[in-house]
């Protein structure tokens, strides 16, 4: 029962925005961590306490909170489908992140661009394994700015370097003599 009710959950579908006649494959496809899906989860518990005040309170007044029940339902359920759907990609020639539910929204860098990458990790986020990838380029105000709730921040960051560097970006490989 719970697969064919997560089947029919939309997913990003990545695949459909690679360059694959250039030979972009993909290295990481990052979704968001957990803990955003807390508030969600939060206002759904808060569901059920309006629905028992709803089934045992004034009937007076019962319209309101079934209203309450209804909005707040659609609002969790949007919010954890927003997360959801908001993918960040890494490949070997460029970091994406495509997202929304409704209409999507695409930002793209190529991996040349990337001047430094700031991870930012909260005390809870380092308590969880979440944290923000900042990312700083020539063209500051772009949609991969702040790429935020990333599971395993200095993986990803470590990922996204040896891709740069990989190409060839960052300037010649230094190789340590054996010994």
């Amino acid at each position: 029962m719970l697969g064919w009710l997560w089947s029919l959950v939309p997913y990003q579908q990545v695949a459909r925005h690679l360059l694959v006649e250039e030979g972009e494959v993909v290295i990481d496809e990052v979704a968001h961590h957990w803990v955003v899906y807390l508030r969600p989860l939060l206002e759904v518990v808060a569901v059920a306490g309006v629905f028992v005040a709803f089934l045992f309170g004034p009937v007076s007044v019962g319209w309101l909170l079934l209203l309450t029940v209804f909005a707040l339902l659609v609002h969790a359920g949007w919010s954890a489908l927003s997360a959801h759907m908001d993918r960040f990609v890494v490949t070997n020639m460029r970091v994406f992140r495509i997202r929304g539910v409704v209409s999507r929204s695409i930002a793209t860098m190529p991996m040349s661009r990337i001047l430094d990458i700031t991870v930012e990790q909260p005390a809870l986020g380092r308590l969880l394994g979440y944290g923000h990838l900042v990312f700083e380029s020539a063209a500051q105000q772009q949609g991969l700015r702040d790429i935020r709730y990333v599971g395993h921040p200095n993986a990803r960051d470590l990922t996204i370097q040896r891709v740069v560097q990989r190409l060839g970006l960052r300037g010649p490989r230094k190789v340590r003599p054996p010994g």
